[in-house]
């Protein structure tokens, strides 16, 4: 199974709460550079994406999406910056079995996208995201194990 990770773009903080906080134009610019990086790597294709409904996520989201091929695109408010990466992963299992999910691409927000890497990838500390950070993972259901495949920054 194929998991996306990404931290959303840089955001500006002249907002009326943190759920607000819109994208700079260099947020902008970063995650797609990022997602070009990317596509350099591998032609991004997932079964299911989930979105933050922050307002930064959902603007990385916009920003990028013509740079991932999906069926499925959802808001998910588990994803938001304290979400239980615990929650995330079990929810993200029921979809793999119920849904036949096999690969999916998260937008999120730290310090959750650091603790959700290390759900799938148990031996991992959880890593730090750069904004419009992105990381590939492979994860074995049945035997439980994940692994690093790469990592992303904006340059």
């Amino acid at each position: 199974m194929k998991i996306f990770i990404m931290r959303h773009g840089e955001a500006g903080y002249c907002a009326t709460g943190d759920a607000d906080r819109p994208l700079t134009e260099l947020g902008k610019n970063e995650s797609v550079s990022v997602l070009k990086q990317a596509n350099d790597i591998q032609k991004i294709s997932v079964d299911k994406v989930l979105v933050s409904p922050y307002l930064r996520a959902q603007e990385t989201w916009r920003e990028i999406a013509d740079y991932i091929d999906t069926r499925s695109i959802e808001t998910c408010d588990d994803i938001t910056p304290y979400g239980k990466a615990d929650r995330v992963f079990d929810y993200l299992m029921v979809l793999a079995d119920i849904e036949k999910v096999n690969s999916f691409f998260l937008v999120s927000h730290l310090p959750l996208v650091g603790y959700l890497t290390s759900e799938f990838v148990r031996e991992m500390t959880p890593p730090m995201f750069p904004t419009s950070g992105l990381i590939c993972l492979d994860y074995m259901p049945e035997t439980q194990r994940g692994e690093l495949l790469w990592r992303l920054s904006p340059k």
